[in-house]
């Protein structure tokens, strides 16, 4: 059987699913269609039921539950791995005195409509509204070139902005920790409903087995990654699979569950998603 997979070229989802689409684990007569393409662009494609299973925000998540389940493994969920609100260093006190007035006219990119970047950046600071929304990777370089104020950055992001000359004014990853004591869910992976069930349980022991095999042979996965990777330094490469591959990764566990489940109430109470009745997880 052919399933269609979306995933993000990024190092931690072809860390996560190298032995799974190459052979690596037993697939038990599973093959799979692979798409490749920024958090984004995979929300959207999820919003339209494009893909029997992708990689997807959690915020785009709420918008297609009933269509959608979660997957245990392959999630990415953590501490310290949160996105990032950044500005030039010579803007900083004109940001901080904007940001600290109810009505802001400083415009941000963001990485999403659907992101749980920008469901985050909404809870911290409502009044920003004048969003402009961007692939990720490019949100530095129009700060630098003052097309924008301020930039809410993700993934490897993180590690290159001070390089550049920019300056962070908030962890939103450490406001989220500090508001609930969680670890924060960033993306997932999701399976449609409408596949039978067995199948649905035997893609979620697989792609278990397939992060498993990651973390039991790191090196197995390089030449895949690094082919994605572009032109990203292979220490970054490292770092990001270091901050976005961990426990949560394998299994979602109570406590990551709690985590998504808190994010869910939380963005319910602040109706920046739709009230949800169905059941988030696989059954």
């Amino acid at each position: 059987m052919k399933l269609t997979l979306g995933f993000s070229p990024c190092p931690n989802d072809t860390f996560i699913f190298d032995a799974l689409i190459h052979g690596k684990i037993d697939t038990e007569g599973l093959t799979f269609d692979v798409s490749f393409d920024d958090v984004e662009t995979l929300n959207q494609k999820a919003m339209r039921g494009d893909l029997d299973i992708t990689k997807l925000s959690f915020h785009a998540f709420a918008h297609v539950v009933n269509e959608y389940a979660l997957l245990d493994a392959g999630s990415a969920l953590g501490f310290g791995v949160g996105p990032l609100l950044i500005c030039k260093k010579e803007h900083i006190d004109r940001i901080n005195s904007n940001l600290k007035s109810q009505i802001s006219n400083l415009k941000i990119a963001i990485p999403g409509k659907y992101t749980t970047a920008n469901f985050l950046l909404g809870v911290a600071y409502p009044q920003l509204r004048d969003k402009k929304e961007m692939v990720f990777s490019e949100i530095e370089d129009a700060l630098l070139n003052d097309e924008i104020d301020l930039g809410l950055i993700i993934h490897e992001n993180r590690f290159t902005y001070q390089d550049k000359g920019l300056h962070k004014i908030m962890d939103l990853g450490s406001y989220w920790e500090k508001l609930t004591n969680c670890a924060i869910p960033l993306g997932g992976i999701v399976i449609n409903r409408n596949l039978p069930i067995d199948v649905q349980q035997k893609v979620n022991s697989l792609l278990k087995k397939s992060v498993e095999y990651a973390f039991a042979n790191p090196k197995s996965s390089i030449e895949f990654i690094k082919q994605h990777a572009q032109e990203m330094d292979e220490a970054v490469m490292y770092k990001h699979i270091e901050l976005y591959v961990n426990q949560y990764s394998i299994n979602l566990g109570q406590e990551g569950k709690k985590a998504i489940d808190t994010l869910f109430d939380l963005a319910m109470k602040n109706k920046v998603i739709p009230q949800i009745t169905k059941n988030l997880y696989i059954d």
